[in-house]
């Protein structure tokens, strides 16, 4: 080989080696990607402690108490196998969602349960599993503030983090 194709290759093996540059950065969280059409529930579980949207296969569009109620069963076998979990409570059903005066105002979510109680997790998991079902019905739109009420009063509304 000549010198100038040694020195060419130390070169090309020396920017090979320190990389492109692009520094590493925190992970980039929003709702998970749904290929096609899709049909069914989509609920709200935890993945290593991080909100995941699941989806359930429904025959229709779930409302928000239906979804809420499948929430609170917890994830199904194949799902916990998956290592999915959930912080809402068992005791979290019956409950009732209504909507405010216009799309916009938000919705509420009454529970027997204590809510103030719940863990930021568990409201987390209520408020993203009710805005998505309130989105796909038509009750409400997408980053719409929730409220959880529940026997030791409310939490302040917000939206879903992910939304």
């Amino acid at each position: 080989m000549t010198r100038r194709a040694l020195l060419a290759g130390g070169l090309l093996l020396t920017l090979l080696a320190t990389g492109c540059g692009v520094r590493p950065s925190e992970v980039i969280r929003g709702r998970q990607a749904v290929s096609g059409p899709s049909q069914g529930v989509g609920l709200y579980l935890l993945a290593q402690g991080e909100l995941v949207l699941v989806l359930r296969p429904a025959q229709a569009d779930a409302s928000p108490v239906d979804a809420l109620t499948l929430l609170a069963a917890g994830p199904q076998e194949n799902e916990r196998e998956q290592g999915l979990t959930s912080a809402v409570p068992a005791g979290f059903d019956p409950v009732t969602v209504t909507s405010g005066a216009d799309r916009s105002a938000g919705l509420t979510v009454r529970t027997t349960i204590a809510a103030r109680s719940l863990s930021s997790t568990a409201a987390d998991q209520i408020i993203c599993t009710v805005a998505d079902a309130a989105a796909q019905v038509g009750l409400a739109e997408d980053a719409i503030p929730v409220t959880i009420v529940g026997s030791d009063g409310a939490r302040p509304p917000r939206p879903c983090p992910l939304s």
